[in-house]
């Protein structure tokens, strides 16, 4: 049987027993340590138990929370069995000493229905605990922890921000603990808006910074900016023996390339409705005005405005029904 790395294979970290020292241009162009696939191998692992319960000891410590003593990974993430070319998410889910779940997972790019999802997931983690019976008793907090490669909420100014179920008449009051859900504003410091960053708790700053900063700094600097912190020390040098494995970069690289076909296709589609829109839109205008000028217009005419699709001409149809002299002026510019 091979060695295991949780319940993956680790032929990279004997292979690779010390960490590879990469150029700052060799790492940014593979991959940063937010990777969703990197991020779900480091906390798979079983060895790597102390890190996982340390980056959620830093995210509850800055939220003033209790410190856990133990973090199980429900679902170890597999690589063999991973398909890249699938829109897959990866998260890894935690149960803690008190059977309190996390849910830890990264997204790199913001869609429409990313709120939505990541409310609907959440929901789906805490009504799967109702195994039968309807024991409501037996339900206990859900906590997502969401790391976002991209600028969100732009309005709040916190790189940590928590969402709870509150009172608005008064904030105070809280109708449960069960609903948590933490979004560390990554994108916003790769986007140098480093304001929020020295108001979050230490141990948490530390673990950004990696985040952030681990595909272009030496081991020195890390060390440097992370205060020697022992426990993201350990995964800038899992990170780097991640990156220095060819099966590894493989499976991001073709990850990162139907990602990228993805949205693509979704900003093609975006592009494809929005000028459907701005079409129909438009040929409404058309109709409303000829049926306000002339009371009746012919099916025909009807049809053949409702089917065009170049926005463009369909504004400068819009003009002529304004200021054509009869219903059969204006059939002739629709010829």
């Amino acid at each position: 049987m091979p060695e295991k790395y949780g319940k993956m294979p680790i032929s990279w970290a004997r292979k690779n027993p010390k960490p590879t020292t990469w150029s700052s241009s060799q790492r940014r162009t593979f991959l940063p340590p937010s990777s969703d696939i990197f991020t779900a191998i480091l906390w798979s692992a079983q060895r790597n138990e102390p890190l996982l319960r340390g980056f959620l000891n830093a995210v509850l410590t800055d939220f003033g929370a209790p410190l856990i003593t133990e973090a199980k990974v429900l679902n170890p993430f597999n690589i063999k069995q991973f398909a890249a070319d699938k829109g897959t998410i990866i998260d890894v889910r935690v149960l803690d000493e008190a059977m309190r779940q996390y849910n830890v997972e990264v997204q790199t790019a913001l869609h429409t229905g990313f709120v939505n999802r990541t409310l609907l997931y959440w929901a789906t983690s805490y009504s799967g605990m109702l195994r039968s019976g309807n024991d409501y008793t037996k339900l206990v907090p859900v906590r997502s922890i969401i790391l976002t490669g991209f600028p969100i909420f732009p309005e709040l100014k916190n790189l940590h921000t928590v969402f709870e179920a509150r009172s608005r008449e008064n904030p105070n009051v809280r109708l449960t603990d069960h609903f948590q859900m933490h979004f560390l504003r990554l994108g916003d410091m790769l986007k140098r808006q480093m304001a929020g960053l020295s108001d979050l708790d230490r141990s948490l700053q530390h673990w950004m910074n990696f985040f952030a900063f681990g595909d272009t700094l030496s081991e020195d600097k890390m060390s440097q900016l992370v205060d020697n912190d022992s426990l993201v020390k350990q995964a800038y040098q899992e990170f780097q023996r991640f990156t220095a494995d060819d099966e590894m970069r493989e499976k991001v690289r073709q990850r990162q390339l139907f990602l990228d076909e993805q949205r693509v296709y979704i900003d093609a589609a975006r592009d494809e409705g929005e000028a459907r829109g701005k079409a129909e839109g438009e040929a409404k205008t058309i109709l409303t005005v000829l049926r306000a000028r002339f009371r009746k217009v012919p099916k025909g005419v009807e049809n053949a405005v409702r089917s065009m699709t170049d926005a463009t001409a369909l504004e400068s149809l819009a003009i002529h029904a304004a200021t054509c002299e009869s219903l059969e002026d204006f059939s002739e510019a629709l010829k």
